[in-house]
C-alpha cells in the first residue's frame, strides 16, 4: 500500500464518525456481507458514510492492510476499526453495537 493510499484511508476514517468500507453502495450492495452490514446499521438508524471499494482498487487493497483485516466490509467508528459483518452481527445481537452508538437495545 502506498503512503498516499494509507493517508487517504486515514483521512476518510478520521473525518467520518461512522464509515463502512463495502462492496457497492448502501442502496445497491454488491455482496451479501456488505448487504448485512448495511441492514444492521439501517436497523439501528445510525448515520454513516460509505466507501465503495469496487470503485477504487487502491482503497480495496489498502483497507485490508490498513486494518490488518482480510475481508470487506469493514466498519470504523470514531476512527477505530470495529470489524466486518460477522463481528457486527455478533455485537448487534449482544447489544454491544447499541452501546457503541449510544442507542437503546
Amino acid at each position: 500500500m502506498t503512503q498516499s493510499t494509507h493517508d487517504r484511508i486515514s483521512q476518510i476514517v478520521t473525518e467520518n464518525p461512522v464509515v463502512l468500507f463495502m462492496k457497492g453502495t448502501p442502496l445497491f450492495p454488491q455482496c451479501g456481507f456488505s448487504s448485512r452490514a448495511v441492514a444492521i446499521l439501517d436497523r439501528m438508524d445510525v448515520e454513516y458514510s460509505s466507501v465503495d471499494v469496487l470503485q477504487d482498487q487502491d482503497i480495496r487493497a489498502g483497507i485490508k492492510d490498513f486494518s490488518d483485516w482480510p475481508t470487506i466490509p469493514q466498519l470504523y467508528v470514531n476512527g477505530e476499526f470495529v470489524g466486518g459483518s460477522d463481528i457486527m452481527m455478533e455485537m448487534y445481537e449482544a447489544g454491544e453495537l447499541h452501546q457503541l452508538f449510544g442507542k437503546e437495545g
